[in-house]
């Protein structure tokens, strides 16, 4: 599991990585070891805002999607873009690693989700929610499904297996901002501009929890690897950390001095990054 996030500005990372995305064109990679954070690259290409960024299981490359209606993939390492792909206009929203990493999923206004292959470039399959603009993305961990959260509150889950639509989800009234699965992925979880957070369990298509405790917009959320909770970010620019059992807030950061955009665990869930309109990426100590 890698830190990724799906919205502007954006975080993603593994224990020595952080990469965010602004609306000034640029993709940045952060370096975090030993309880500091060091600039370490600027990966120039896009030609407007980063939408989103993402990694991909094994830590290697990043992808990210921009307003300039492309998907580029980078190769962490050495900081060199490796592919551009052509999405189309407002085809490329949020975008997600395939947990095997062969395919990058997007959200397009048209209400599908369209899947790139990493090596051609090209769109293989296209899944269509027959809803409407898709605003967020995920895959579950053990690769069976792909949900998206779209800006009229629908949730939508696929089979990846057969490509048929599994569960249509009705929460939410608001743009669904994130969503992420457990890591037994039994879970989804999701959070929406109508300030809550929401649980279901995904293979009877419950809602298993309601989660109030925001004053705004909940704009991003990440499960820890360990299973036991998870983390949301808003607009009332809080952090709040969930008992995934009890769906009960057991922490609230308070730091950020602006809405925060994105909020991430690392891969053994000893850290825990934030970032936000204040420019400020924190990074927390876990669990609390």
């Amino acid at each position: 599991k890698q830190w990724y996030q799906r919205r502007v500005p954006i975080t993603a990372g593994n224990i020595d990585n952080i990469v965010t995305g602004g609306v000034d064109d640029l993709v940045k990679v952060w370096n975090f070891k030993d309880d500091y954070l060091d600039y370490k690259a600027t990966l120039k290409g896009h030609q407007l805002g980063i939408i989103s960024v993402a990694i991909n299981a094994a830590g290697t490359h990043a992808a990210s999607s921009s307003l300039d209606s492309t998907i580029r993939i980078w190769e962490l390492d050495t900081g060199k873009q490796v592919k551009s792909i052509e999405a189309g206009p407002v085809d490329c929203w949020t975008v997600a690693f395939s947990v095997d990493g062969q395919y990058i999923g997007s959200g397009s206004h048209n209400g599908r989700i369209n899947l790139f292959g990493v090596e051609s470039g090209k769109l293989e399959q296209s899944l269509d929610t027959r809803g409407k603009f898709i605003m967020s993305i995920t895959y579950s961990p053990n690769g069976h499904y792909v949900a998206c959260g779209a800006i009229d509150g629908i949730v939508t889950v696929f089979d990846l297996v057969t490509g048929k639509l599994l569960h249509t989800l009705e929460g939410h009234a608001m743009p669904i901002r994130s969503l992420v699965f457990s890591p037994d992925s039994q879970l989804l979880v999701t959070c929406s501009d109508d300030s809550s957070v929401k649980v279901y369990d995904v293979q009877h298509a419950n809602l298993v929890g309601t989660l109030s405790g925001h004053g705004s917009y909940v704009l991003c959320v990440d499960f820890s690897p360990d299973n036991t909770r998870f983390a949301t970010s808003s607009s009332d620019r809080k952090v709040k950390v969930w008992d995934a059992g009890t769906r009960r807030c057991v922490h609230t950061f308070t730091e950020h001095k602006d809405q925060v955009w994105g909020v991430a665990y690392n891969d053994n869930g000893s850290k825990l990054v934030s970032v936000s309109d204040d420019k400020a990426i924190n990074v927390y100590e876990c669990p609390l």
